[in-house]
C-alpha cells in the first residue's frame, strides 16, 4: 500500500459512512410513515402484516452496520494521526492533517498555510514520501484488524 493509499482510507470511509446514515434516514422515515390499523373492518386481499417489524428490523440492521463503519473509521483515523504525527517535518504534519483528516482542498490548505498551491503540492510530496519511508520501514505500524475490516467494507460495496 502506497502512502497516498493509505492517507486516502478515511476519505473512503468517510464518505461510505455518510452514505450509509442517507440510507438509515430514509428507513427511519418509512418507519414512521407505515401505521398499524387497529380495529375496523377485515380486508380480503393479502398484504404484509408484519411490514412494520420488517422495517424496523432492516433499519437495526444497517444502524449496526453504520456503528461498526463507524468505529473502523475511528481507528484508521487514528492510525493515520499517529503515522502523521512521527514525521520529523511540522509542515508536513499539518498539511497532511488537512488534506487527510480534515478533508480540505488544495485551496483551503494554501490558504490557511500561507503557501502558494503550487508549494502546498511539493510539501505534499516531500510529506508523501516521508510517509512512504516510515511505511516500509515499519516505524509505523498497521492496524491489521482495522485492515482486515477495511477489507471487508471495500468488498461489500463493489
Amino acid at each position: 500500500m502506497t502512502a497516498k493509499e493509505y492517507l486516502s482510507q478515511a476519505y473512503r470511509i468517510d464518505q461510505r459512512i455518510n452514505s450509509k446514515l442517507e440510507q438509515v434516514e430514509a428507513l427511519r422515515s418509512l418507519t414512521q410513515k407505515i401505521t398499524a390499523s387497529f380495529g375496523g373492518e377485515v380486508v380480503s386481499h393479502t398484504r404484509n402484516v408484519t411490514s412494520m417489524e420488517d422495517a424496523i428490523l432492516r433499519l437495526m440492521e444497517e444502524e449496526a452496520e453504520l456503528s461498526g463503519m463507524i468505529n473502523v473509521l475511528i481507528g484508521i483515523r487514528m492510525g493515520i494521526a499517529r503515522c502523521i504525527n512521527s514525521l520529523p517535518d511540522p509542515d508536513c504534519q499539518l498539511l497532511l492533517e488537512n488534506r487527510y483528516l480534515c478533508f480540505q482542498t488544495w485551496e483551503q490548505i494554501a490558504q490557511s498555510m500561507h503557501f502558494s498551491v503550487r508549494w502546498v503540492h511539493t510539501v505534499h510530496s516531500r510529506a508523501l514520501r516521508m510517509v512512504d519511508k516510515a511505511l516500509r520501514e515499519g516505524t509505523h505500524a498497521h492496524d491489521s484488524a482495522s485492515k482486515e475490516i477495511l477489507e471487508s467494507v471495500h468488498s461489500s460495496s463493489q
